[in-house]
């Protein structure tokens, strides 16, 4: 038999749930936003410009689509909190270097690439939205990008390239560094310091 407390707890239960047409909302936002995106990343690759000028379009993407502190401070896992505020703002400004260097320094493998936009799902984190691309002279690769849609303005928190989360790669790689550096923020800044002041 229902109490009253069961019947409060069971409307409180369903006013939390999110009803079935914002999830799906979520899934035509996400994709939506990573079709634009895709297109938007193979206009810059494919362009008739110079390779900087094609370089500057893509970084310009890149912030716009990714929330770059989000993907930082997930990297760093649990050493985000014992670094300093100081050292935070240093490790994203030289994060965000970095993964830009890595990004826009490929820009010419990339040249005729294509991307088939795929289904959608939804994740604990967001959504992920499935791509084929397409690269001449290379076999097809799927690539998921998971898409935040928190703030109502849609940004890329990850991507996954044949099942691999680039970013549990990366946070991998750091706490392997940390753990062989006596878990120093420092040292790995040092590190990252260097990689962004390297030629590309």
């Amino acid at each position: 038999m229902l109490t009253r407390r069961t019947l409060l707890l069971s409307a409180t239960a369903a006013l939390a749930a999110p009803p079935a047409r914002a999830r799906a909302q979520d899934l035509d936002l996400a994709t939506a936003f990573i079709d634009r995106t895709a297109t938007d990343l193979a206009n810059a690759v494919n362009g008739s410009g110079s390779i900087a000028d094609r370089q500057k379009k893509l970084q310009a993407i890149v912030d716009r689509t990714v929330d770059v502190n989000h993907v930082a401070r997930f990297c760093l896992g649990r050493f985000w909190r014992t670094a300093s505020p100081e050292q935070q703002k240093e490790y994203q400004e030289l994060f965000h270097r970095v993964l830009m260097l890595n990004i826009t320094g490929k820009v010419g493998e990339y040249q005729g690439v294509s991307f088939t936009l795929g289904a959608a799902h939804a994740r604990e984190e967001g959504v992920a939205v499935s791509t084929v691309v397409n690269r001449p002279g290379n076999p097809p690769s799927k690539v998921d990008w998971l898409v935040s849609t928190e703030t109502g303005s849609p940004k890329i928190i990850d991507v996954m390239a044949e099942g691999t989360s680039l970013r549990l790669t990366q946070r991998s790689d750091y706490s392997a560094y940390l753990a062989s550096h006596s878990n120093s923020v420092q040292a790995l800044i040092d590190a990252l310091r260097q990689q962004a002041t390297q030629p590309g």
